[in-house]
């Protein structure tokens, strides 16, 4: 009988046949990772965009939730969007943790939850529009570094709701629409309270803005979200006021489409909807900017449902 022949393992050859890939093997491994890659990324990038605008509906329904609980406490008047300057005061107010000069809603509306939307606020007015917002429940993920208290990422609908800023023809207590009691709001489920605001910069077509002014310093309203805690209703009348009275007539407010084209708007019945501009009756032209008079529908801000103007200046 012939030896059984027992193969040399240790042969170059065999070696290279039992083990090498070759380049062919190599190149569909690349592919299919490639692929997978290109499926997976779009939808893990998607699913975090998803889970931003989740947490900044949570976030300012947070702060929304104080706005009942405020009216409650101060006689069933809505809060201001930003309290008063007034003669022979500090001007500072109480938010929950300490005092701030001349509060603006978000914070006073914190303090009725027990979240403050400042560490520690100062009730020094050269701080007033430099100070940064550090509550995280104040701040929308997909706004990173939009934090300055007066450039804020969330806009109150101050014109029909709380606007105590004094009238032109009237005294220094004579305030254009405040205080406003939540007995005037008659479709609460229908009337926005606040949104994600884009500030000035909604007067500027959207290939001129500016970047984000995290220092509140600098007041170009061409700035994405200059002025931003104050937002204008969709169709505003010569007579009445902006959001910046300062670049009255001149320059305007609306909603930040920063979640995929959407924004979120809280209505005051605490209810969030991620809604396009358009939806909740502003008028956009194809270059980005919102009119600044005289167009566009305010029954989502008005508080009685019809298309109110806004409250006169005068």
């Amino acid at each position: 009988m012939p030896p059984k022949l027992t193969p040399d393992y240790s042969a170059p050859n065999h070696r290279r046949a039992a083990s090498a890939f070759t380049v062919i093997e190599v190149l569909v491994v690349v592919a299919i990772i490639a692929l997978l890659v290109a499926i997976l990324v779009p939808s893990l990038t998607a699913a975090r965009k998803s889970s931003r605008t989740v947490v900044c509906a949570s976030n300012i329904r947070q702060i929304g939730m104080g706005w009942h609980m405020y009216a409650q406490q101060w006689h069933d008047s809505a809060v201001a969007g930003r309290f008063p300057k007034l003669a022979n005061s500090t001007n500072v107010y109480w938010v929950g943790n300490g005092w701030k000069y001349r509060a603006r809603w978000y914070a006073m509306l914190g303090a009725q939850v027990r979240l403050y939307a400042f560490s520690s606020p100062s009730p020094d007015p050269a701080l007033d529009n430099t100070q940064s917002v550090d509550g995280e429940v104040f701040l929308d993920p997909e706004a990173p570094g939009y934090d300055n208290g007066r450039n804020y990422p969330y806009g109150y609908n101050f014109q029909f709701l709380g606007n105590s800023r004094a009238r032109l023809s009237g005294g220094p207590t004579d305030w254009i629409n405040w205080p406003v009691k939540l007995g005037r709001i008659k479709a609460s489920s229908r009337t926005v309270m606040a949104a994600d605001s884009l500030g000035t910069a909604a007067s500027t077509p959207a290939n001129q803005r500016l970047p984000y002014d995290q220092t509140g310093a600098n007041t170009d309203p061409a700035r994405v979200v200059n002025h931003g805690w104050a937002l204008d209703p969709p169709r505003l009348t010569a007579a009445g006021d902006f959001c910046d009275d300062g670049l009255r007539g001149k320059a305007r407010s609306a909603p930040d489409e920063r979640h995929g084209g959407k924004a979120n708007a809280l209505f005051c019945d605490n209810h969030v909807e991620s809604v396009r501009s358009t939806q909740l009756g502003y008028t956009v032209n194809p270059d980005g900017t919102v009119p600044l008079t005289d167009s566009g529908n305010n029954a989502l801000f008005s508080g009685t449902g019809r298309d109110d103007d806004p409250p006169s200046i005068q």
